[in-house]
């Protein structure tokens, strides 16, 4: 169920099963997994990879651009994998460009 208090771009692919609380924001480039529970007041930014059956607690921010200086607006994601737990005002942002190769930030629980 996708409340109708989030705003959540036509282009994301939400899979089956996922509840999307009041006031969070979900941008284009973002794929959400089957079973997942997304909470209220949740940012998910494009380039956002989020396996199956995945909690996502109030407030946290999923990624965001990376805060290294090396970062020059390449395309990068965040990926976090089946199963995992996001607590409360959590900030994972996606990697970076680093020794001339992409750095795919993942998380895997």
């Amino acid at each position: 169920m996708i409340s109708p208090l989030s705003n959540v771009h036509p282009d994301a692919k939400i899979g089956k099963n996922v509840t999307i609380d009041a006031f969070t924001t979900i941008e284009a480039d973002v794929v959400i997994g089957d079973d997942s529970w997304i909470g209220p007041n949740v940012t998910i930014f494009n380039g956002a990879r989020i396996g199956k059956n995945c909690k996502i607690f109030p407030g946290a921010v999923i990624s965001a651009i990376p805060q290294d200086l090396k970062y020059q607006g390449e395309h990068t994601t965040l990926e976090i994998g089946d199963n995992c737990t996001i607590r409360e005002m959590v900030t994972l942002n996606q990697g970076t460009s680093a020794l001339g190769k992409l750095q795919l930030a993942t998380i895997v629980c």
